[in-house]
């Protein structure tokens, strides 16, 4: 299937898509740093860099599948919760106007958990009756990317949308699998990183963590609350703060010392495929606020198998 990615952000969901044997013809975000690393990684994909805002619909190519991670934080519980109110969440309503411009087959929106939550529903209400107002036929889930075989705690709201109802019939979200992976599968503790990613000895922070780090196969990091451990090797939700603020990024103790995990690592967290990469002209600050922003590919992957051949696109029937 042709897919068209909103919000494309590094492209997690298009490298999920892809995965399932789909084809991403057209991709769009805003953030300039993002799309660096976008185009690094998707050379074949066309690419607008603009406000969403800015484009006419109608002149994007024919596609089959529209995929949107749109703007979470303003439904998200760490954030201020303005939903609509806010200037991002209305964005949403981009994603409507492409739908309406272009009538995909199917549509895959991912978000927040608090999604399905935020004003006691009537935000989920809103996105549910958008799309069924518009013959969507909708399924949805909200689930922990640890319980598809991920080591991270990464839980978000993933809603498939059919034009055709014996489509979202035969359609079923991934069954949960038991995790066999854990931290140190993910990350090689034996390889030496930069030497600016490890903390100084005599440092107070140097002897803070070495009390508190008790388990070398866990996660750890700064919080408001002191210093949070990860549990049974699985990592907690990796977030965007830690392009912002250095002493939010992950730690763990390899052979070599105590050090922060390394940008390439976070994606690896994610499930990103050894391949993708940051390109050199993306600030390393920027690459940790990427993959804070973006999605665990090995459930999107298996969301976006979806089986049997396409209905025809309304505006080539």
């Amino acid at each position: 299937m042709r897919v068209c990615s909103l919000f494309c952000g590094i492209g997690g969901i298009d490298v999920a898509f892809e995965q399932a044997s789909h084809n991403v013809v057209w991709a769009n975000d805003s953030n300039r740093y993002a799309c660096m690393t976008y185009r690094y990684n998707f050379p074949s994909t066309y690419l607008v860099e603009s406000d969403i805002r800015d484009v006419d619909k109608h002149s994007i190519p024919d596609f089959d599948v529209l995929v949107a991670g749109f703007p979470c934080q303003p439904f998200s519980v760490c954030g201020k919760q303005k939903g609509f109110s806010d200037e991002r969440g209305n964005l949403f309503f981009e994603i409507v106007k492409t739908i309406d411009a272009k009538q995909p087959t199917v549509v895959f929106l991912e978000n927040v958990a608090n999604l399905t939550e935020h004003d006691n529903g009537k935000t989920f209400n809103v996105i549910f009756s958008e799309l069924a107002g518009r013959g969507y036929y909708v399924r949805y889930i909200v689930a922990d990317a640890c319980n598809y075989g991920i080591p991270q705690h990464r839980t978000r709201t993933y809603i498939m949308a059919f034009k055709s109802k014996n489509a979202c019939d035969a359609y079923s979200f991934p069954e949960k699998i038991p995790i066999t992976r854990r931290i140190a599968d993910v990350i090689d503790f034996s390889i030496k990183a930069e030497e600016r990613f490890y903390y100084r000895e005599g440092t107070a922070k140097y002897h803070q963590l070495c009390e508190a780090i008790v388990d070398e196969k866990q996660l750890y990091r700064f919080s408001d609350w002191g210093i949070q451990a990860g549990k049974d090797g699985i990592a907690f939700t990796l977030k965007a703060n830690m392009g912002t603020y250095p002493n939010r990024v992950p730690i763990i103790k390899d052979h070599y010392g105590i050090r922060n995990i390394t940008p390439m690592e976070c994606l690896a967290l994610h499930g990103f495929p050894k391949t993708f990469a940051f390109p050199d002209t993306v600030p390393e600050r920027e690459q940790y606020k990427q993959a804070g922003n973006t999605v665990c590919v090995e459930i999107i992957k298996r969301c976006a198998s979806i089986e049997g051949s396409p209905t025809p696109n309304i505006e080539q029937a």
